[in-house]
Formats: structure tokens, C-alpha cells, sequence
């Protein structure tokens, strides 16, 4: 019936959905941590709760040392603002 197909139909693109947007978020996650964790002195729970707090990679590498520093403590957030910024200092 119509409805029948139209359930069916709704399940699988609600499945579908939910697959594609899990393995976004799983990707997304995987890119950026890997990106900090590049950092030496920066782990795993360090880089996630920088993602948790600040939001995204982008707003991390503009974000100034202090704001970092409220997130994961004045040492790790010298080596993030170090990291992100080094090309700046160089010229």
C-alpha cells in the first residue's frame, strides 16, 4: 500500500541520515585530533576539550592564548597558540 511504502521509505531515510551524519562527525573528529595531537604535550582528552569548548579547528587556531589557557591551563595553551601561530611571529 501507499502508506506501507511510504513508512518504508521515511526508515530508510532516517537510517540513512543517521549513518551520513555519524560518519561526518567520526571523520571531522578523527582530522582535527590528529591535527592536535601533532602538538607535543597536547593528548587526546586535551584536543577534545578544546573541540568541546571553543567549537571547531578554525576558531582554536584564531582563539588568543588567555581563552585557550580558560580551556586546558596556561602551559598546553602556550604550545596551542605556539603551534597556530608561528608563521605570524617568523613572518
Amino acid at each position: 500500500t501507499s502508506s506501507g511504502l511510504k513508512l518504508l521509505q521515511h526508515l530508510r531515510d532516517e537510517a540513512h541520515r543517521f549513518a551520513i551524519t555519524f560518519h561526518r562527525l567520526r571523520r571531522s573528529k578523527r582530522t582535527i585530533t590528529t591535527e592536535l595531537n601533532e602538538i607535543k604535550g597536547i593528548g587526546p582528552s586535551a584536543a577534545q576539550l578544546l573541540l568541546t569548548k571553543i567549537g571547531s579547528l578554525n576558531e582554536i587556531k584564531i582563539s588568543s592564548q588567555e581563552k585557550l589557557a580558560e580551556v586546558i591551563g596556561k602551559k598546553k595553551a602556550e604550545l596551542v597558540f605556539n603551534h597556530f601561530n608561528v608563521d605570524k611571529k617568523t613572518g
